[in-house]
């Protein structure tokens, strides 16, 4: 399920940006705005949308829907850190004492004439 959620997903990402490219921009008739004797308005014309748009629209809320649905479907997946898990345990060696401190002081005495 998750699989196919994804490859909607993509192939909506993929027509988004597509659509999105093939569109003008609203900007571009702005040098006719100031003078140029059009009939548009500052921000362009407010009549019915055009087929991008509503293409725009339509994949932006596929890809909306896809992303909510993806979050959700991972955060029910049981996720393991290494924060969160402990360290094993390990057997440590004994721990070496030193020798005694009257065989040192032996050992200095026996050196010395």
């Amino acid at each position: 399920m998750s699989l196919l959620i994804i490859i909607v997903h993509v192939i909506v990402c993929v027509a988004l940006i597509l659509i999105v490219l093939l569109q003008t921009g609203k900007g571009a008739d702005m040098g006719a705005a100031f003078g140029g004797g059009s009939s548009q308005t500052l921000f362009g014309t407010t009549g019915a949308s055009s087929f991008l748009s509503k293409a725009t629209t339509a994949a932006a809320i596929i890809f909306m829907l896809t992303s909510l649905v993806l979050a959700y479907i991972s955060g029910g997946k049981k996720s393991t850190s290494i924060m969160t898990e402990q360290a094993p345990i390990e057997e440590q060696a004994p721990a070496q004492t030193p020798p005694p401190a009257a065989d040192q002081g032996a050992a200095d005495q026996s050196d010395t004439p």
